[in-house]
Parts: structure tokens; sequence; C-alpha cells
């Protein structure tokens, strides 16, 4: 069941959706305004304006969603590719006037062209699930990249929300699960990773790569931007 790819169409066509829950590993159900994946430019919060400022030649536009970053984009006249697993969500983006939004796995993918920027936003990276997977990922995003090319996404510290319960004894505490819930239909529970500043910079230096935080928020949120050494 595509539970966000579902929530997504009911704004799409009506420019209203039911609530949609989002179950967690962690905490207390969590409620995600739909609303987030059609905003325009004058609603994104400055660390995504930053990466699409940041964004520069071909842009991979990973896990696009709705395609907001992506429109934008395409009215800079950059080139970008969305890409996305959710049918639904594709289709919109065709309907909204992405021109080139795609239906693929990041980690299935094979490409035949590279790109100058792979772009993650509203802690896309966070689809690599643990620390080991963001560690693969950062393998297999070379191949994805053309000489001088660049990985922009923002993550967050989320250590504040082990203020009342134990971290975790046997696993990296930013990896969490989550499941989606929408019109009394839950999904399947998926893992997710948020990475603290100083796990990223240890575990990109041992990769290959460089790393410069480009700036955070008052949300422990930030922005990096990653280089091939």
């Amino acid at each position: 069941m595509d539970i966000l790819g579902e929530a997504l169409q009911d704004h799409f066509n009506t420019g209203t959706a039911e609530t949609l829950w989002v179950h967690n590993s962690y905490g207390e159900d969590e409620v995600m305004p739909v609303d987030l994946f059609f905003r325009d430019e004058t609603e994104m919060p400055e660390l995504e304006l930053k990466a699409l400022e940041l964004c520069r030649g071909r842009v991979l536009d990973i896990g696009a969603g709705a395609g907001s970053h992506a429109l934008i984009l395409q009215q800079r006249n950059i080139a970008v590719t969305a890409l996305d697993i959710s049918t639904t969500a594709v289709a919109i983006m065709k309907k909204r006037g992405v021109t080139d939004a795609v239906e693929k796995n990041i980690f299935e993918l094979e490409l035949n062209d590279t790109y100058d920027t792979l772009l993650f936003m509203m802690n896309g990276i966070g689809v690599t699930g643990t620390i080991a997977g963001f560690k693969a990922f950062l393998k297999k995003a070379k191949t994805y990249l053309k000489p001088g090319g660049q990985l922009l996404f923002d993550s967050s510290d989320i250590s504040y929300l082990y203020q009342e319960i134990q971290f975790p004894a046997n696993a990296y505490f930013g990896e969490v699960a989550f499941a989606y819930e929408y019109k009394q239909k839950r999904g399947k529970w998926f893992k997710w990773v948020y990475i603290d500043q100083q796990t990223l910079k240890n575990v990109a230096a041992a990769a290959g790569w460089n790393s410069h935080i480009v700036m955070e928020d008052d949300n422990d949120q930030y922005l990096a931007q990653l280089t091939l050494k």
C-alpha cells in the first residue's frame, strides 16, 4: 500500500487531505502535514532554499515526493531529474509540470548518465535506514556523480528525544522506524536514520568524502554538502 501516495493524491485533487499519522519507534504518534509536500518557494525554510541555491549542473532530486523542489529548479533553468519510489507521487509530479520524473528506488538505480548534484530534502537521506546503509550509499553515490560533483542533504541530531528514555544499547541512536497511517489504513514499518554532525563527518571521511556543514537552524537541523576527496 502506498499510504503516503494516497494522501498526496487527495491533496492534489482537492487541496486538502485527511490526517496523515506517522507512527514511530521512539514515542507518541505524530501528524505529518500533507501540504508540506506542495509548498512553493515562499513557504520553504531558509535551509531548503540554501540547498536549492547550491544546486548546480545536472541534478538528481531523490525522494522528490510531489516535486516541489524540482519545480523550483526547473524555473531556474536547472536540469533536474526527480526520482521517487511512489507511482502516485511520480504521476502527481508530472501533472504538476515536472518534465523528468522517474519511478525508481535509489538503491536499485543503474545510471547510464551521471549528475553534478545529488539532492535529498526533508531529511531524505534518512532513506538509507541505518549508519551501515548510509555508508553503503556513500560508496554507491560515487558512481552517480560527475567529477567535482556534490551530495546535498539535510539531517538532524535527535539526541534530544532521549532526555526521558535510554539511548539504545546496541544501535546508533539516530536509527528509528516509521509507519504511515491514512484513512485507517496503516503501512509497513520502514527504517530511517537521522545523523548527527560529528557522526556524519566521521563516516564521510572514512568513506573518502569531504563534508561541509553549510548551515544550521534552530531545530537541530543542518544542511550538509559532501564532495569526493
